[in-house]
């Protein structure tokens, strides 16, 4: 095969699946992360965001990100190690430490780099990284980085992991790495069980909460605050843009680790800085959350009843807490025309299809906001509904 064979192939299967009206990616929205967007000139529902509690247009977010960008410019156009850094990172580093309960935190440009240079940096040979094996594919890179040896372990299966922990008992160090909130399928990680194994087997544990933020936990702190763990989870990672409503990641850990990371991470090291806008709108969503801590359980009902609306109509579910609910479908056919018939109904979902989870286990992924009035939800309802049956689901 040639070097650019695989691209005309991927071109090729565009191609196809366009054709079929199974093609649901790179859709243009505007806006991309409100209740309603609009595509192609049509107004539709967005149940396909992960801007859980609507502060990408709140309005005390939008005001902070655009003073900041008047008052420091755009970007810093340099790394943070050398003239990138100005007042609002190291601002921003010490809230978020403050929020997930550790002594310090390191930024990243992407959540993706924080959770791949965070197990880069702190695993060498002679350390064994066990992995769940849903982990989102930023831990997958940043294993394949790491020097250390990797042991998957099945999904949330505390048996196999401590099958792998013992297996691990002659390794210099053994740190578990878990997704709190498990994207595609929504579950919660297992974190008093695995907090419990790691202690017996002298492990360390790193969390990657990107979908735990506000979300999960009284105040919305995430996964540790849900199972009131905060302070015993050796390194809590994130990424701004889901909750935070931004683009960039940290991770939070004790002072010594974090100082390492900012010297032995490559993402952090050989990378611009985040624009300070970012900064400033990661610190204006924190201060949200604290003023108003009804959106949180705004969403929690939003949620609630999304969920019971569409088990009563038939649908099978994923069974989860969090606001991305999993509705099981099983053939990649059904799923994309249900995924179709929807768009065409005027509701924005996601297909998944393998490789992305197992073989015949196709699901449509729902992600909720709290910024949707109830009369859109009961409006989405009824179209998934009119959908299902059409489609022969429900």
């Amino acid at each position: 095969m040639g070097l650019f064979d695989k691209c005309a192939n991927v071109t090729e299967r565009v191609k196809y699946t366009r054709a079929r009206n199974e093609f649901f990616y790179l859709r243009e929205f505007e806006p991309t992360a409100t209740p309603l967007v609009r595509m192609g000139g049509r107004e539709l529902l967005m149940l396909g965001s992960n801007n859980y509690l609507g502060l990408a247009s709140h309005p005390k977010v939008v005001a902070a990100a655009t003073a900041a960008m008047q008052k420091f410019g755009t970007g810093a156009c340099s790394s943070r190690v050398l003239t990138g850094t100005c007042p609002l990172h190291a601002e921003v580093e010490r809230r978020l430490a403050r929020f997930k309960g550790t002594e310090d935190a390191v930024l990243f440009g992407a959540g993706f780099m924080a959770m791949m240079g965070t197990v880069a940096a702190m695993t060498d040979k002679g350390d064994v990284v066990l992995s769940d094996e849903l982990n989102h594919a930023s831990i997958v890179d940043g294993c394949r980085l790491s020097r250390a040896d990797v042991l998957i372990y099945n999904h949330n299966d505390m048996a196999s992991l401590e099958e792998g922990l013992a297996k691990a008992a002659g390794a210099k160090n053994r740190l578990i790495v878990t997704d709190g909130v498990f994207s595609m399928k929504g579950t919660v990680a297992d974190l008093p069980r695995i907090r419990a194994l790691a202690d017996k087997y002298d492990a360390a544990v790193m969390v990657d909460d990107a979908h735990g933020a506000g979300v999960l936990g009284e105040h919305g702190r995430g996964t540790a605050e849900h199972f009131g763990l905060e302070g015993k989870i050796e390194f809590v990672a994130g990424t701004f843009s889901k909750t935070f409503a931004s683009y960039g990641g940290f991770t939070g850990s004790t002072r010594d680790a974090v100082m390492y990371m900012r010297f032995a991470a490559r993402p952090f090291m050989f990378t611009a800085s985040p624009p300070p806008s970012v900064a400033a709108t990661v610190l204006a969503c924190l201060d949200v959350m604290e003023q108003e801590p009804r959106l949180i359980q705004t969403l929690r009902s939003h949620t609630r009843f999304l969920k019971d609306g569409l088990r009563q109509a038939g649908f099978r579910l994923e069974e989860t807490i969090t606001p991305i609910i999993p509705i099981l479908i099983g053939d990649d056919e059904r799923t994309f025309k249900m995924t179709g018939g929807l768009q065409d109904e005027g509701v924005v979902v996601n297909p998944v299809v393998p490789p992305a989870v197992p073989k015949e286990g196709s699901l449509i992924r729902v992600s909720l906001m709290a910024t949707f009035t109830s009369g859109q939800l009961e409006q989405a309802l009824d179209k998934f509904r009119k959908v299902g049956r059409a489609v022969g689901i429900i």
